[in-house]
This record gives structure tokens, sequence and C-alpha cells, in this order.
């Protein structure tokens, strides 16, 4: 019985740690979705991941692409894309991603998602910076 009453304990102490975990795993998942569009020049299919206010600003699959495309090359284009460390807080996730572009330069992007009414993950920013460059 005392087992089964420091089981219970347990779970509930890291209950929270592991929907963090499951929160992170599913942004991550999106992420990679994105990117996996970009590559695949699938521009309906990228904007798909894009928050309600990312569409605002962008009305179109094509100008979300284009804006991607002249302003995030290293996103759009690369030789590799490694998920760093994450934050997670109510709603919100941040996600660092290390890239290195197509001409071998790397790059920190910093990714935020924010959950939906409807329980998924959507992107509503990321912030890109050359690696060892001051912010």
């Amino acid at each position: 019985m005392r087992i089964a009453a420091v089981l219970v304990a347990l779970s509930a102490a890291f209950g929270p740690l592991a929907a963090r975990a499951d929160d992170v795993a599913t942004a991550q998942s999106v992420i990679r979705a994105q990117e996996q569009a970009f590559v695949r020049d699938d521009a309906a299919l990228a904007y798909s991941y894009a928050a309600p206010a990312i569409r605002e600003i962008f009305p179109a699959p094509d100008i979300f692409m284009s804006m991607v495309q002249n302003g995030y090359a290293p996103v759009y284009r690369h030789q590799s894309f490694e998920f760093g460390d994450s934050k997670s807080e109510g709603g919100w996730i941040a996600q660092r991603v290390h890239i290195v572009d197509a001409n071998g330069e790397a790059w920190e992007a910093l990714y935020t998602l924010e959950r939906q009414s409807d329980g998924s993950y959507k992107i509503t920013g990321c912030s890109l910076l050359k690696a060892g460059q001051a912010v």
C-alpha cells in the first residue's frame, strides 16, 4: 500500500513535466512538418502551420512562402536543421533550432508556438540570428 502511495505521489509530481515534454515533442513535430513542407515547396502545407496572427499578416500561402524565401533563406533551404533547448509555459513553447544554411554558415532560430483552442500548436514566430552574432 505504501508503494502505491509513493507511486501516486511520484506520478503527480512528475505529471506536469511529462505533459510539457509531450507538448515540446508536439511543437517540434509541427516545426519539422513545416520545415519539410518548405523542402518540398508546398506553400499551402507550410502555411497551415502558421498561427492566425501570422495568417493575418500574410493572407495567402504564396505571400507567406515568398516572405520565407526572401527573409528566412536558412529556414527555407539548409544543410542541417537540429532542435536545441526548449521552454514551455502555459500554452506557449519556445524552441531553439540550430541550422546550417545552404552555404555552410551556422544560424540559430528561435521558434515560438502557441496552443490553439483545438489543442493543436501553431507557429507564432521565428527569429533568426547568425550563430555567434550578438543579440
